[in-house]
C-alpha cells in the first residue's frame, strides 16, 4: 500500500527541526558558558551548563519516538521554563516585548514545538490504525532519521564549539600564586590584593558581595548587614555615590598585606577602576596590552586577548568580572565592571552573583591610595 501524501506530515517534520534548533541553541549557549565561565572550577559545576542542552535534547528525542507524549511534556516543560526565564528576566534586567522577543527561540518555542508534536501524534496514530505493515515500516525509518539528526547536530555544535574555545582555555597561565601582585602595564603600576577580604571575599553564606556592599562595608553598623545601612538612605539605595564608596569601600579597612580588616580604615588599598583593570588585563602572565575608549557598554581594544589568568585572575574562581569604582555615567543606579576578556558593562549597584567579584590595589610604594 502506498503511503499518501498527508498534509500533516508537515507538523511531524517542522516540530522535529524546530526542537532540534531549540536544543542546538542551548547547546551552544551551554558550551560557549563552560569555556568562558565555568572552566577550571571544580566539578561537577562546569556541567551546570550543560543541563539545559540536555534536558531539551532528552525531550526532544521522547517527542520523536512517541509524539503525543512528549509533546504533552513539552507543553508542560516548555510552558513552565517561559514562565520561570521570563519572570527571572523581568526581575534581574527588565523584560521589554523587544527581549522577550529575543529569547522566545530558547523558551516560548517549545509550546509551539509541543502543539505540533501532539498533530503529529494523532497523524501517527491514525496511520497505524490502517495496519499495513509497509506503513508501520516507512513510519519507523521517518523515526529513526529524526532521532538520528537530533542526537548528532547537536553534538556537531558541542564538538565546533569545543575546537575554537578548549585550545585556549588549555594554554590558560595559572601560577598558583594567590598573594599580594605586582602588575605593571602601560601607565598603571599597582599592587593587588591577596587572597582574602580583599579579593573575591565570598562570604560564609555563600553569596559574594555586591558593590553595594563593597562601597558601605564602613557605614555604621560596620560590615555587609544592607538592610540596617540602607534603611535611612533615600530616595533610591541603588543611587550610592562614588564619593560615599570613597568614604565607606571595604578596601579602606584592609591592613596591609591584604589578610584581614580592620576596625578603622587605614586606607592602603582602594578599588581600582575600570580603565586601571583593563590596562591591568593579562595574557600568558604578561600584560595583554589593552586600552579603553571610555564607551559603555564597550570593550577593550588589546595586543593581545585577554584571559583568565594569573596574576590578575583566580582561574579556578567563579569570578570573572571585577567591579570597578566607577559608577555608568548614563545610569548612576549602575556600577562598571570589566570582564577577564576586557568587556565593560554597567549593573545595578545592588546586583550580586558568583561571576562579580573584585580585588583592591594600591600603590606599589605603599603611599595611601588616592
Amino acid at each position: 500500500m502506498a503511503m499518501r501524501f498527508d498534509r500533516q506530515a508537515v507538523a511531524g517534520s517542522a516540530a522535529t527541526a524546530l526542537v532540534v534548533l531549540v536544543t542546538c541553541l542551548w547547546t551552544f549557549w551551554g558550551a560557549a558558558e563552560l569555556y568562558y565561565e565555568a572552566w577550571g572550577l571544580p566539578l561537577p559545576e562546569p556541567l551546570f551548563y550543560l543541563v539545559p542542552a540536555t534536558v531539551c535534547l532528552l525531550f526532544s528525542l521522547l517527542a520523536i519516538r512517541w509524539p503525543t507524549a512528549g509533546g504533552l511534556v513539552l507543553l508542560f516543560g516548555g510552558g513552565s521554563f517561559t514562565i520561570w526565564w521570563w519572570t527571572m528576566l523581568a526581575r534581574r534586567i527588565g523584560l521589554s516585548f523587544e527581549r522577550a522577543l529575543v529569547h522566545v527561540p530558547a523558551s516560548a518555542l517549545l509550546v509551539l514545538v509541543a502543539a505540533l508534536f501532539l498533530v503529529e501524534g494523532r497523524r501517527v496514530r491514525r496511520l497505524l490504525a490502517t495496519g499495513s505493515q509497509e506503513v508501520a515500516a516507512r513510519l519507523l525509518g521517518q523515526r529513526r532519521r529524526r532521532l538520528v539528526v537530533a542526537l548528532v547536530l547537536p553534538v556537531l555544535v558541542f564538538a565546533g564549539v569545543s575546537a575554537a574555545e578548549l585550545p585556549g582555555v588549555l594554554r590558560r597561565t595559572d601560577d598558583g600564586e594567590r598573594g599580594i601582585r605586582r602588575i605593571t602595564c602601560d601607565r598603571v603600576d599597582l599592587l593587588w590584593a591577596p587572597a582574602g577580604p580583599g579579593w573575591n571575599w565570598r562570604r560564609p553564606e555563600g553569596w559574594y558581595p555586591s558593590w553595594m556592599h563593597l562601597a558601605l562595608y564602613g557605614m555604621p553598623p560596620a560590615g555587609f548587614d544592607l538592610e540596617a545601612k540602607l534603611a535611612g538612605i533615600t530616595p533610591e539605595p541603588t543611587a550610592i555615590r562614588p564619593d560615599e564608596l570613597a568614604r565607606w569601600n571595604v578596601c579602606r579597612y584592609l591592613s596591609a598585606d591584604g589578610l584581614s580588616l580592620l576596625d578603622e580604615p587605614v586606607d592602603l588599598w582602594r578599588l581600582p577602576t575600570a580603565d586601571e583593570i583593563v590596562r591591568s588585563l593579562v595574557r600568558g602572565g604578561a600584560c595583554a596590552g589593552c586600552t579603553w575608549d571610555g564607551a559603555v557598554p564597550g570593550r577593550a581594544t588589546c595586543a593581545r586577548t585577554p584571559d583568565k589568568e594569573t596574576p590578575l585572575w583566580a582561574p579556578d574562581e567563579p569570578p570573572i568580572y571585577y567591579w570597578a569604582a566607577d559608577e555608568d555615567a548614563t545610569d548612576p543606579g549602575q556600577a562598571l565592571f570589566v570582564s577577564y576578556r576586557g568587556r565593560i558593562d554597567g549593573r545595578p549597584k545592588d546586583w550580586g552573583n558568583s561571576r562579580h567579584g573584585y580585588r583592591c590595589v594600591r600603590p606599589p610604594e605603599g603611599e595611601p591610595a588616592p
